[in-house]
C-alpha cells in the first residue's frame, strides 16, 4: 500500500474519491472531507489563527506575513519523518491556501516523491484526479471520477441551453473584495451565467464593490474562499447590494480544485435559472 501524506485539502478529497482513503496516513489541519480523515494526524497547520477575525483582518494578517516572507504554514517535519509517506501531496498554486512544495525541503531526504497539484481550469481539475490516479496505480478509477464531472457539465449545459445568460459577480473575499478566478468563471459560464469581473484560468484579484457593481450584476454570489454558507452569511452583514445576493458553502464546492465543484455547478444553475435547473439541496443563505 502506498502511504500518503496529503497537505492540501483538495488532494485528500481526490484520494478518497479515488478510493484511497485508506492509504492516508496525514493530513493538513484544513483537510475535513471525507469526515474519515478527521482522525489522521495533522502534520501542517495555518499560522494565522481566523476564527475570531473579520474578513478585513484576515486579509490584512495575510499580506503582513506574505511581505515579511514569514509562512503562512507551520509543518511537522518529525511528525512526517514518524508517518513515513511514500507520497507528499501538496500544491503550489496558492501560498495563501496550503503548504507548498518549496516549503517541504527539510523533509526532502525523507525520499519520498513529493507530487504539486495545480489546476488552474477544469479541465486542470481533471488531469489532477488522472495524474494522481495513475501515480497511485487506479487509472480506472480515475477515468471514472473525471467522467462523473464531465457529465455533470453535459447535464447542466444542457438544462440551460438558450437561456438568457444572467451577469454574475462572485466574490471570492468579501472585505476587501475578490474577484474569483481559475475554474470559478468556468462554473458561472457553464450555469448558464457571466462572470462580470473573473476571468477563466487566471488568479482571482482584489477589486472594489463600487467597480463590482459597475458591471451589472443580477446576482452576487458571496463565496468567499475556505468559509462555508453561514460563515459567509455572516460576513455579509451590513452589505447594501442594489441587487440579490446569496452565501454559498464555497468551502465545499466553490474553493477547492476537486470534483465536488460538481455540486457548484449544479447549484449556480440552480440560482440563475431556477426554472430550468434544479435545487441540488446544497447550502446557501439568502442575504439581500
Amino acid at each position: 500500500m502506498t502511504r500518503i501524506c496529503s497537505l492540501v485539502p483538495s488532494a485528500t478529497e481526490i484520494v478518497a474519491d479515488l478510493g484511497l482513503a485508506g492509504s492516508l496516513v496525514g493530513r493538513s489541519q484544513e483537510c475535513d472531507w471525507p469526515d474519515t480523515v478527521l482522525d489522521l494526524p495533522v502534520v501542517a497547520a495555518a499560522r494565522i489563527d481566523t476564527s475570531a477575525l473579520t474578513s478585513l483582518e484576515v486579509d490584512e494578517a495575510v499580506r503582513a506575513a506574505v511581505a515579511e516572507g514569514r509562512s503562512l504554514y507551520a509543518v511537522d517535519e518529525e511528525l512526517i519523518r514518524s508517518l513515513a509517506p511514500d507520497v507528499i501531496v501538496t500544491q503550489d498554486l496558492c501560498e495563501v491556501c496550503a503548504v507548498s512544495s518549496r516549503e517541504l525541503r527539510g523533509v526532502a531526504s525523507l525520499g519520498a516523491e513529493v507530487i504539486s497539484l495545480d489546476a488552474r481550469t477544469i479541465d486542470g481539475i481533471a488531469e489532477s484526479v488522472t495524474a494522481l490516479a495513475a501515480r497511485l496505480g487506479v487509472p480506472e478509477r480515475g477515468e471514472a471520477v473525471v467522467g462523473e464531472l464531465r457529465e455533470t457539465i453535459e447535464e447542466v449545459s444542457g438544462l440551460v441551453a438558450g437561456a438568457a445568460r444572467r451577469r454574475v459577480f462572485v466574490a471570492e473575499w468579501l472585505e476587501p473584495p475578490y474577484a474569483a478566478g481559475h475554474w470559478v468563471p468556468e462554473m458561472v459560464a457553464i450555469a448558464g451565467g457571466e462572470d462580470v469581473l473573473g476571468q477563466p484560468g487566471e488568479a482571482s484579484f482584489r477589486t472594489s464593490w463600487a467597480e463590482a457593481l459597475e458591471g451589472g450584476p443580477e446576482l452576487v454570489v458571496l463565496a468567499p474562499c475556505g468559509l462555508d454558507a453561514a460563515q459567509a452569511a455572516r460576513e455579509a452583514r451590513g452589505l447594501d447590494l442594489p441587487c440579490r445576493a446569496v452565501a454559498v458553502d464555497a468551502l465545499a464546492y466553490y474553493s477547492r480544485p476537486a470534483p465536488r465543484i460538481a455540486g457548484g455547478i449544479r447549484q449556480l444553475a440552480f440560482l440563475l435559472h431556477p426554472e430550468r435547473a434544479p435545487d441540488p439541496g446544497l447550502p446557501w443563505i439568502d442575504v439581500g
